[in-house]
């Protein structure tokens, strides 16, 4: 299985940036995926998940109302729209996926398999 990781970069607070991760190796629309996260110096956090389907999502409080997670099962890919960023979001953004697609939904301490990560910085 690969996860791959893409979009990250430098934006100012209040911009917005797309993530991508490209799934292979896994029958895709049969996993719930999920977005987490790991500020410099902090333990790794949740983001969003989206079952599936794609029917059902789950955030963070403190990315609510501002984060949209959203599938492509045709594509195998899976993405985060953040808007309205802040420089508390800085962080290494990773796609995941459980080791089974029976795991539902993904957790932070579940048996995953993880992409490599992509930098998100938001300055002030």
């Amino acid at each position: 299985v690969q996860l791959q990781a893409s979009g990250g970069g430098l934006v100012q607070a209040g911009g917005s940036l797309r993530l991508s991760c490209a799934a292979s190796g896994l029958t895709f629309s049969t996993y719930g995926m999920g977005w987490f996260r790991q500020a410099p110096g902090k333990e790794r956090e949740f983001v969003a998940r989206i079952m599936s389907s794609g029917q059902r999502t789950y955030y963070a409080d403190s990315v609510k109302d501002r984060f949209t997670i959203a599938r492509d099962n045709i594509k195998s890919t899976v993405t985060l729209q953040m808007n309205n960023l802040k420089p508390e979001d800085t962080a290494v953004y990773y796609c995941a996926a459980p080791k089974s697609p029976w795991i539902s939904p993904i957790t932070l301490g579940g048996d995953n398999y993880w992409g490599q990560g992509t930098l998100v910085t938001v300055s002030s």
